[in-house]
């Protein structure tokens, strides 16, 4: 009988945790469950919030959660689910930027933390207790770890960029803007 190595244990732990938490988020957003919107109240929160299109971006944002969170509790395609899941927090922590880092104060922490998290598993991969180690790591290539990470830095990138242009938008000379209607005043 092999013995048990406690750091695939201490993966598995923290692939659950991490994954059960982004996937309940997914779920609020795409499915209104556990006090959420759905997908219609998050498309509203996606337009407050700068993102455009509103519905693709609450789509994109629901599944990078809610499939890269159970893919990871699963232990599966893991590089992908991780930078699925950092990426879509990425932009989840260019919403609370403004308030500063930590939560309390609406700030990113949180959204931080389970974007490091991700990105950790994404690199460090899930461990014997996982169904990429049963599959043979079809699905968990070398190869794929870095090109999972860039492509979805670069997709992130990308959203917040575009975001960040829309909610900056013209200066003070150029048009007239109403601070308290501000984006960053929107809750996630």
């Amino acid at each position: 009988m092999p013995c048990v190595d406690r750091r695939d244990l201490g993966l598995l732990a923290l692939r659950v945790g991490t994954g059960g938490v982004l996937a309940a988020h997914g779920a609020q957003k795409l499915l209104g469950w556990f006090g959420g919107g759905g997908l219609h109240g998050t498309t509203a929160a996606m337009e407050a919030m700068g993102y455009a299109p509103a519905r693709a971006s609450a789509l994109a944002a629901g599944v990078g959660e809610a499939g890269g969170g159970v893919l990871l509790a699963l232990g599966l395609a893991t590089p992908m689910a991780g930078a699925a899941a950092a990426g879509t927090m990425a932009g989840a922590a260019a919403v609370h930027a403004p308030n500063g880092f930590f939560a309390q104060g609406g700030g990113y922490e949180y959204p931080a933390f389970l974007g490091f998290v991700a990105a950790g598993l994404a690199v460090t991969g899930a461990g014997r207790y996982s169904l990429d180690h049963a599959l043979g790591h079809v699905l968990d290539r070398h190869w794929m770890v870095p090109a999972a990470l860039v492509g979805g830095a670069a997709a992130a990138l990308a959203v917040v960029g575009s975001r960040s242009k829309r909610v900056s938008g013209p200066g003070p000379e150029e048009g007239s803007g109403d601070a308290d209607d501000s984006p960053e005043t929107m809750e996630e």
